[in-house]
């Protein structure tokens, strides 16, 4: 079981930062010996799951986690994680509540639930893609990106017109940003769909933004003012940050 747990915990020390390992580097950060990282890094490659670079002798993802993934994902793993957690907002608040994952220049919608008997829209929101310059469910992502992250990402590109309340200023586009990443939470009203209102939140995964949370009502209903429900947006989304945070503290052997 101590191997198992160090192999999973080597495969959890990927990320954007730690893209590939070296044998000496691993065994000085898991405190091992030369020969056993060596053994854990060929094992974990000959199954697929690392890529050894024959000319650099490094190792990176390999195609096993893509498939492991690639099988999670159609199966729907993110959205059945997800959704008791939105049930918990949705139900406090009496309104929809979804999670967006980002994709490119968009966020996507991996999952909602709609509270009380006032759902923000009379279609399916899961699927849907939110451009990054309309709207607070990309806003709230966006926003806590670099700026030259954001310039790569969206100043290159047409800006579509979805009502009269969309901007299509980047330097306005920009300043919003700017805001939206001082106060933590972002607030729109028609500027994506002009009939409804929303207020998201990023959900943060080991200080990385990767998604927003947000709560959205039907303009056509009047429940209060939605930016009375920011604290327990704020929450849910440092809880579901929590949940997709794999790399526990006690991950790594001492």
């Amino acid at each position: 079981m101590q191997t198992v747990d160090r192999a999973l915990a080597v495969l959890l020390s990927f990320s954007t930062r730690r893209t590939e390992w070296g044998v000496m580097e691993l065994a000085e950060e898991f405190d091992l010996d030369k020969s056993a990282a060596q053994r854990l890094l060929s094992t974990l490659a000959h199954r697929g799951f690392l890529y050894a670079d024959p000319v650099t002798r490094r190792y990176r993802m390999g195609p096993a986690m893509w498939r492991i993934a690639g099988t999670w994902e159609r199966r729907g793993g993110m959205a059945l994680l997800v959704e008791p957690v939105l049930s918990e907002l949705a139900d406090r608040t009496s309104r929809t509540a979804s999670f967006n994952l980002a994709d490119g220049s968009y966020v996507r919608c991996v999952a909602a639930v709609d509270g009380g008997n006032a759902p923000m829209r009379d279609h399916p929101l899961v699927g849907e893609l939110y451009p990054a310059h309309a709207g607070a469910a990309s806003r709230a992502y966006f926003a806590f990106l670099s700026s030259s992250q954001r310039q790569a990402l969206m100043y290159h590109r047409p800006l579509a017109k979805f009502s009269d309340l969309t901007s299509q200023d980047a330097h306005e586009i920009e300043r919003e940003m700017l805001l939206v990443a001082e106060k933590g939470w972002a607030y729109s009203e028609g500027e994506y769909d002009s009939n409804t209102r929303a207020i998201s939140a990023p959900v943060f995964v080991l200080g990385r933004p990767v998604a927003s949370l947000s709560l959205g009502e039907s303009k056509r209903v009047s429940l209060g003012d939605i930016r009375e429900h920011v604290d327990p947006l704020l929450h849910t989304a440092a809880k579901l940050g929590a949940l997709l945070s794999t790399q526990t503290p006690d991950a790594r052997p001492s």
